[in-house]
């Protein structure tokens, strides 16, 4: 498992959704390995964020676009004519997805159908590399990982929205995008934490905005399980993934990537060690969450993304908490945000 610098250096990469908190990540990386990224998005969604941070704006061309306007998304990548493509855009949060349904179908969807059409008939265009979520499949709250043919489904409207999406993907593979020599592969990560994410209702993020104001976090679910992973850890697998696609189109497909089965855990286990990590914490456990329905179960089964890409997880969840909640601490104290995540990559990069 180890990412070939020579084969991203100069590379046409197109990003979308580069100014959220994992296409920042990716959008810096890719630029540090010597690609000329390209990134439209809508304008970074909460202050501070990532993207203006770590000055990305300097180092990629950025392109403030709704992948929803389908003529705007054309140009662009019919101007950029892009070698790689990364999709990252998208109503990416569960409980907005109830306040705003939909326009959580229409980006998620159309987006995403959009993007597709617009790749079709681009001829330099070789690999697509679709980012949905852990949340695809009907969840049946058993104790089983789910496997790439596994039923998709989705109980709230983003979950649906994606499960949805990875239809219109296989639809554009199968129609178009094979024969045009695109090897096309969606990704489904499990839930995704690290350093510079400002999101609402995320778990880390409010814990550090509770706890740097001195409030208690107050916790809905603390008995719900997932599949942890430090931000680094799908995002390697995107590229390497990507880099394999591009040696052998017989590999597009479906691949899950998240941590090992053995190692999904609760939210108050993950908030509690957080809290140690960081130092100091109020938590309340609320245990009668009156909120909007939220899969109470979740893993992913990662064999097919370690057998056929030759992709293991790095980093255990103790040490993925420590380096994320370093991370803020670090930036806290005035330490550059770009600085913070470069160290991590060169740190990430040397164990694969």
């Amino acid at each position: 498992m180890t990412l070939t610098t020579s084969f991203w250096a100069n590379k046409r990469v197109l990003i979308t959704g580069h100014s959220g908190f994992k296409g920042s990540w990716l959008a810096l990386w890719l630029s540090k390995l010597g690609a000329q990224v390209t990134g439209i998005s809508l304008p970074p969604e909460t202050k501070p964020n990532l993207f203006s941070l770590t000055r990305l704006n300097d180092l990629i061309d950025s392109r403030y676009i709704d992948i929803r306007d389908v003529e705007q998304l054309a140009k662009v990548v019919e101007a950029t004519s892009p070698d790689i493509v990364f999709h990252l855009a998208a109503q990416a949060l569960v409980r907005a997805s109830y306040h705003h349904p939909l326009n959580t179908f229409s980006t998620n969807i159309m987006g995403t159908a959009n993007l597709l059409d617009s790749i079709r008939g681009q001829d330099d265009i070789k690999v697509a590399v679709l980012i949905t979520t852990d949340k695809v499949y009907q969840n049946k709250e058993w104790v089983y990982p789910y496997r790439e043919n596994d039923a998709l489904g989705g109980h709230d409207p983003y979950s649906s929205s994606k499960a949805a999406s990875e239809i219109v993907v296989a639809s554009y593979r199968d129609s178009f995008l094979a024969d045009q020599g695109v090897a096309v592969a969606t990704a489904r990560a499990g839930n995704v934490i690290g350093g510079g994410d400002w999101s609402e209702d995320r778990l880390i993020p409010d814990a550090v905005k509770a706890w740097s104001m001195n409030k208690s976090l107050h916790i809905r679910s603390p008995f719900s399980v997932r599949p942890w992973q430090h931000v680094l850890e799908p995002l390697a697998g995107y590229l390497l993934l990507a880099e394999k696609l591009w040696e052998k189109k017989e590999l597009a497909g479906a691949y899950n990537f998240g941590p090992e089965t053995d190692t999904t855990t609760t939210v108050k286990d993950v908030i509690e060690q957080a809290k140690k990590c960081y130092g100091s914490g109020k938590v309340i456990f609320d245990e009668n969450n009156k909120g909007p329905h939220e899969a109470g179960l979740l893993s992913l089964e990662i064999s097919k993304a370690k057998t056929v890409l030759g992709i293991r997880p790095i980093w255990s969840l103790e040490e993925t908490i420590q380096h994320t909640m370093d991370w803020y601490l670090k930036y806290s104290q005035g330490i550059d945000p770009e600085e913070l995540c470069l160290s991590e990559i060169s740190e990430f990069e040397g164990l694969l």
